[in-house]
């Protein structure tokens, strides 16, 4: 599990097709030495430390992952935000990130507000019902807090901080994030669901 609080920022340096999936390269210096088999969260996708490289680390990623992130269409060398797991008992200071990511969004809008940073992304449709204002969402492993909903766009407010220690602070329009909806308006609207059949059972 993850909290969408990135650590920092590494480096896609190599990503080596094998069959249809991929074997990716990532320079990085953590703060402690990585496990082999560990998980991490690689731009809010869950990966697998496979092996420790001279200049950080290498996961493999397969087909379905490559096909439903950018991690398959990045240039080469690309910032990516990093979040290695969180420890039992470990502060949770964004909120639960899976890293199971439900679809790519593309930022439409990028308006300086202050000191501040509005950014405004564009999401598929089947997405809008887990969407809502005040609710959390995790962009690219950032998590924030939505701000305004509308029918195919959302917008959400960075502080200096998270545009310096992410790679938010770069982003142009046009350019594909990694959205992972919160588990709980998931579950919350499941359990909705659910409840009706039950209900339209009975009558």
């Amino acid at each position: 599990m993850f909290t969408g609080l990135v650590e920092a920022t590494g480096q896609l340096i190599r990503r080596d097709l094998v069959g249809v999936d991929a074997r990716l390269e990532i320079r990085y210096a953590p703060d402690s030495p990585f496990v082999i088999g560990e998980s991490i969260a690689i731009d809010g996708v869950c990966l697998t430390v496979q092996t420790i490289t001279e200049q950080g680390f290498a996961c493999d990623a397969s087909s379905e992952t490559l096909a439903r992130t950018t991690l398959g269409e990045l240039t080469l060398p690309a910032t990516l935000n990093i979040e290695r797991a969180m420890p039992l008992g470990g502060r949770m200071g964004g909120h639960i990130v899976s890293g199971h990511v439900d679809a790519t969004g593309v930022l439409l809008e990028r308006q300086a507000v202050g000191e501040m940073s509005k950014l405004v992304f564009g999401f598929p449709a089947n997405l809008a019902r887990f969407i809502a204002e005040k609710g959390s969402i995790c962009i690219n492993g950032v998590s924030l807090t939505i701000n305004g909903v509308g029918a195919d766009r959302f917008d959400v407010m960075i502080i200096p901080h998270t545009a310096q220690v992410t790679s938010l602070g770069a982003l142009q329009p046009g350019g594909r994030v990694n959205l992972e909806v919160d588990v709980l308006a998931r579950y919350v609207l499941r359990a909705a669901e659910v409840d009706s059949v039950g209900a339209a059972e009975k009558s």
